[in-house]
């Protein structure tokens, strides 16, 4: 088993699946960064890590935030675990998606990834090596949704596939810098994200138990991580199919709410 990250920096730590990695990843000598947008939120997640012996450094910033992003993570210090975790979703409910609502989820989900592994990767290729034999891990959280252009949710599934996509083809030539990167694909996580959600669920897990996978999975060097299997399984099925058909298919379903 590689040996626990001790400097961890997480966004996106202030609900859901964010706030129990930090969880999951505080201890007695780790020194956590984590961000998030709610104050009072982030402070909560702090306060149950720093209980866990944790040294935590929390940030109200933006992934949105270019420069915000680049100088908080050039201050961190040492980091051998970088989790670009932040993000959002919108569904269309039965109308088509807003403009604006589009593009929030981009630049959240797209830029917001690009903000958080851009410098981190500069930080980590100045580092020396750790006992695991790598500088650094990157971790973007992705989605199954990757794998299904979600008519219901076309901005969000969309947005996924591109992280997901980039942090895989982007591992091959950070190996050479002594960097490893993951993409994190869960499938439905019992989060404030998918509480409205009116249409089952299927093997949807707690928030705490797709942490340990997550974790688990980069500390066994998986570039994706991808879990439940079964749901991934179906998903690749569903995502093979001719557009037309998929599309029929997931209109079946009722849609992910609007907002």
């Amino acid at each position: 088993m590689a040996p626990r990250p001790s400097n961890v920096l997480i966004t996106g730590a202030s609900s859901g699946l964010g706030e129990a990695l930090a969880r999951a990843c505080a201890a007695e000598g780790v020194v956590l960064h984590l961000s998030g947008r709610d104050a009072a939120r982030l402070e909560a997640t702090a306060l149950s890590c720093r209980q866990l012996g944790a040294r935590v450094l929390p940030r109200v910033v933006d992934v949105r935030d270019t420069s915000g992003m680049a100088e908080w993570i050039a201050g961190a210090g040492r980091l051998d675990l970088v989790i670009a975790n932040a993000g959002i979703g919108t569904g269309t409910g039965d109308a088509t998606e807003p403009a604006a609502a589009a593009r929030e989820v981009f630049e959240t989900n797209v830029t917001g990834v690009l903000n958080t592994v851009l410098p981190a990767l500069e930080v980590m290729a100045g580092q020396d090596v750790a006992g695991d034999g790598w500088r650094g891990h990157v971790a973007v959280v992705a989605s199954i949704a990757a794998f299904v252009a979600s008519p219901s949710a076309p901005a969000y599934s969309a947005s996924k596939s591109a992280v997901q996509r980039w942090a895989e083809a982007r591992d091959a030539s950070e190996r050479k810098r002594g960097i490893r990167l993951h993409s994190i694909c869960p499938g439905f996580v019992t989060t404030p994200m998918t509480a409205s959600n009116p249409f089952p669920m299927p093997w949807i897990m707690s928030a705490d138990e797709a942490a340990r996978r997550t974790l688990d999975g980069i500390a066994a060097g998986q570039l994706r991580v991808v879990y439940p299997r079964r749901l991934y399984a179906l998903a690749r099925v569903v995502g093979a199919l001719p557009p037309g058909w998929r599309a029929w298919l997931m209109g079946l379903a009722p849609p992910k709410p609007a907002g």
